[in-house]
Parts: structure tokens; C-alpha cells; sequence
């Protein structure tokens, strides 16, 4: 989902259940298989109608719906009726905190790497078109692509005038999301999508990349020609919107995002930020080398030392890393990216994890090995639902009590461990 002023804010602030607000705005829905696990249900408040429709009256009136004229608002909102679901979604708080080897292992997985390369071969020749006008390189798009909507296949399916105006009215951030609700009603005015395509998370994000519709008036283009710019069912506009939004965010052109180092024994971490760049020749000095231990190449003018999870990768970011953290205020999410653009492009390359393991004796499971999961729970008579990959609810309350049973940390995690001990 492209950048927003709610994730960037929330990024900002050190407090936990701030990140996760911003993670749960920000994060695409290819990426809802990963929040899913962090967050307990909660039961939906009683929205009074009459007061939301008093809130829209006065929304209405509104410096920020100025351009929406009368008609449309009363179109779209006569009838509109507040949807109480999205606000558990809004101020929902998580079990645990998620690491950042969970994160990237359902986000980078062996299923979405081949369904990568897959689409790169579809959409070549429409990537390098992009590529010539906009600079930005296609496995770059693809890796946005995959972790925003799966490749297209998870658009969403919540109607973004009624999430958008609900949140208008009620729950935290109204300032904002008032915002993005002028600019769905803008986009309906001026014909741009159909309301019954207009569909997307419960934040209000839509589209093929997940854009919030004010980035669609920012970065959105017409470029299969047709007069539209339909990032919903148009894969090139949808693709070239979003290496538009790459380019306006300062992406250089032939630069890499960065590559996974190997620091020298005794090497001090203390000053390791993304934003505190040195030349590369300051690193090769320090005695940094790639993770194999190969010098650093001369592809990136400066960089940051970046470190997810001390003892785990760490790695070196130019610029353009920068460019793909804009797009949804997170390391970990631009992380997932760099490393799926990674393995689209190099074909050749079947290994999925870093070069440095992460710091953890109970590695992440793939989206595949979910599903082996949950099939195993099935077998022991749990009523969890088709197995599907995604580790929700029920699927975490009957991995906790599998846990008790087997005298593990009742956490409710889907780790290789219990993986393991499901299998014997």
C-alpha cells in the first residue's frame, strides 16, 4: 500500500501497539497472512446510523470535500450504512510481537518466488516499457506486486466508500481517513473506477499494488492507452502506477537497493542505521564484505547498515531501499521486497533465506508448510476450516493447546518445531 502520513507517523513512535496500528494500515493483503497471526478477534461495537449520519452531514460541508460536488455525496452516502468490522481493525492489539524471520517467511516463500518469475516472463515486455519511461527495474515492480496483492490475486473485497466513511466518523485518525474518503468520492466523480470495482482492505487500499486513493491522484498513469488509469483490472497501469510511485520517491535508476554484508569480528554496531550513509569506501575500510565474502562491488554510491534481528543478516542500503521503505513505512516490508526481487530476477537462484541465518532455533514456516500444519491440526480433530496457509484464530488456539499438550510455550506460533513434533 503506498505511502501514508498514519504508517509513517506510527513508524515514528517506539510503543508497540503503535507499530502494529501502522502495520495493520499499511501492510497489503498479500501480507494479511502474516498480521493474521498477530491479532486476537474482537467483537465489532454497536455504530449508531443516525450518528453516522450526522457525521457525514457535516463531512459533507467539509473544507476537505470541497471538490466532491452535492450530488455525488449524496449519491454515495444517502444510503450508506457504517461498517463496525473495521474498527477492531484499527485499535486491535497483538498477541505477541512478530519476527522479522516470520514476516519475510510468509511474505518470500518458495510458492510466491515461482509465481514471481511466472508473472516477470507474462509481463516482460510491458516491464521494460516501464523500465524505459520510468527508470525503475521490473523485478522491483514484480516484488511490490507480489507482496502487495499476491500477484492480483488478493485485491480485497470491502467496499472503500463504506470503510473509508466509517472510519471517517468513528475510531481514531478521522483526520486522515477523511482524506482518503474525499478522494474515493473524487475518484467515483470523475469516472476513474467503478464503484463496484472501487473494493479493497479494510483501510481503504485498492488495486492490483494497494494504493490508498489519495496516491492514485499522486502516482497513477494510463499506460495501456485506453484513457483510464484503472489500476484495478489494467496490470500495465497498475505496474507502471507503481514504478511511478517508485520514481517520485527518488528510486535511482541502475543502482541495486543493497546486498547482505559480513561485518569483521569486533565491528561496532552502535551507530548501524539506514539513514546514516557512508561512501562504500568507508565500509570496505571497516573490513565489510559481502555475505560470502566477496568485496563490496561499486554499484551504490553510499549506503546504511541496516540490522533486523541481532546476530541475524545485516545489510547495506542505498537509496533505493529508501524509495521501496516509502512505499509502506517499514524495514521488515521493504525487506521482503528486496529480497523477492532478488529471487525473481536471478533465475538461477534456489536458495530463499539469507546467506546468515536468522537468530532463532524454531525457523519460520512457508505458507505451504502452514497448510501441512494445519492439515496435521485437522487430523487431531480441531475444526479450523479448509487449510489455507493463512494462521488465524482458530488455527492459533488449536496450535496452543497442541502446544500445552506437547509441553511447549503456548504462544500460539506456527513454528518448525511443532511442525516437527505434529509429524511423529
Amino acid at each position: 500500500m503506498a505511502s501514508r502520513y498514519i504508517a509513517w507517523m506510527m513508524f515514528r513512535r517506539p510503543h508497540p501497539a503503535m507499530r502494529q496500528l501502522a502495520t495493520a494500515v499499511s501492510l497489503g493483503l498479500a501480507a494479511c497472512a502474516v498480521f493474521a497471526q498477530t491479532s486476537a478477534p474482537q467483537e465489532p461495537p454497536n455504530l449508531s446510523q443516525a450518528e453516522f449520519q450526522s457525521c457525514l452531514s457535516e463531512l459533507r460541508s467539509s473544507k476537505a470535500f470541497a471538490a466532491i460536488t452535492p450530488a455525488t455525496f449524496h449519491q454515495y452516502t444517502a444510503q450508506l450504512q457504517p461498517d463496525a468490522t473495521v474498527l477492531p481493525l484499527l485499535n486491535r492489539q497483538p498477541e505477541f510481537t512478530m519476527p522479522v524471520w516470520d514476516y519475510i517467511a510468509v511474505l518470500v516463500d518458495e510458492q510466491r518466488v515461482a509465481e514471481g518469475r511466472a508473472a516477470y516472463a507474462k509481463w516482460k515486455d510491458t516491464l521494460d516499457r516501464i523500465e524505459q519511461s520510468t527508470g525503475i527495474s521490473p523485478q522491483i515492480v514484480i516484488g511490490v506486486w507480489g507482496v502487495e496483492s499476491n500477484f492480483g490475486q488478493n485485491l480485497g473485497g470491502r467496499s472503500l466508500v463504506q470503510s473509508l466513511g466509517t472510519l471517517s466518523c468513528f475510531g481514531r485518525r478521522q483526520a486522515y481517513f477523511r482524506g482518503e474518503f474525499a478522494s474515493a468520492l473524487r475518484i467515483l466523480q470523475e469516472g476513474h473506477i467503478a464503484e463496484s470495482k472501487l473494493v479493497g482492505s479494510w483501510a481503504g487500499a485498492f488495486g492490483q499494488t494497494q494504493f490508498m486513493p489519495s496516491t492514485f491522484f499522486r502516482s497513477a498513469v494510463d499506460f495501456d492507452g485506453d484513457g483510464r488509469r484503472d489500476i484495478v483490472d489494467s496490470v500495465p497501469d497498475a505496474l507502471a502506477s507503481t514504478a511511478m510511485f517508485l520514481k517520485n520517491a527518488g528510486y535511482r535508476p541502475g543502482q541495486p537497493w543493497g546486498f547482505e554484508v559480513k561485518l569483521p569480528s569486533g565491528f561496532s554496531t552502535a551507530d548501524a542505521s539506514r539513514k546514516n550513509k557512508k561512501p562504500l569506501d568507508f565500509w570496505r575500510s571497516a573490513g565489510v564484505t559481502l555475505a560470502n565474502g566477496d568485496p563490496l562491488p561499486d554499484s551504490l554510491p553510499s549506503a546504511g547498515l541496516m540490522i533486523p534481528a541481532a546476530g541475524g543478516p545485516v545489510f547495506l542500503v542505498g537509496r533505493n531501499f529508501d524509495a521501496l521503505y516509502s512505499y509502506n513505512a517499514s524495514e521488515n516490508y521493504g525487506l521482503a521486497i528486496a529480497q523477492l526481487s532478488n529471487l525473481v530476477a536471478d533465475t538461477s537462484q534456489s536458495r530463499i533465506s539469507f546467506v546468515t541465518p536468522w537468530p532463532t532455533d524454531d525457523l519460520s514456516l512457508s505458507r505451504a508448510q502452514n497448510k501441512e500444519l494445519q492439515q496435521a491440526l485437522l487430523t487431531r480433530g480441531y475444526a479450523i476450516g479448509e487449510p489455507d496457509g493463512m494462521i488465524g484464530a482458530k488455527t492459533r488456539e488449536a496450535i496452543k493447546a497442541e502446544q500445552n499438550r506437547l509441553g511447549m510455550k503456548a504462544d500460539g506460533r506456527a513454528g518448525q518445531k511443532l511442525l516437527r513434533a505434529l509429524g511423529n
